[in-house]
């Protein structure tokens, strides 16, 4: 069975380039590129991994994954977080909001497949 992942990133080279790496492997692939209704985009589409950038048009990854894990429905729901900054303060700010994983840009094709299948795995 296909596992489901929704893509919140507004960047549009790094949505194709992770769109085609997992939908390579399986994945069925959902995008969302602003963070105003990040949240109920993934209330609506209830994938199994959420892959979410920090910086985002409207609102902060920061934000949404606070929201994501205060709702019964997505509270453990892994999630994958992105950016650009990969300094300590901002790994350390998506640990204490409850980030499954976190990957610093630019990534390698490898690192995403494997931190996905990773969050995945029964």
């Amino acid at each position: 069975m296909a596992k489901n992942v929704l893509v919140i990133e507004d960047e549009p080279n790094i949505i194709e380039a992770i769109s085609f790496i997992l939908s390579r492997d399986g994945w069925r692939v959902a995008t969302h590129s602003n963070g105003v209704d990040a949240v109920s985009a993934v209330q609506s589409r209830r994938p199994d991994l959420v892959i979410l950038d920090v910086m985002l048009p409207g609102r902060s990854g920061y934000d949404i994954l606070r929201d994501l894990r205060a709702a019964a429905e997505t509270a453990d729901l892994p999630v994958l977080m992105l950016t650009a900054r990969g300094q300590t303060k901002d790994r350390e700010m998506a640990q204490t909001l409850g980030a499954s994983r976190f990957m610093s840009k630019p990534f390698s094709n490898a690192e995403v497949l494997e931190a996905v299948n990773d969050l995945v795995r029964p």
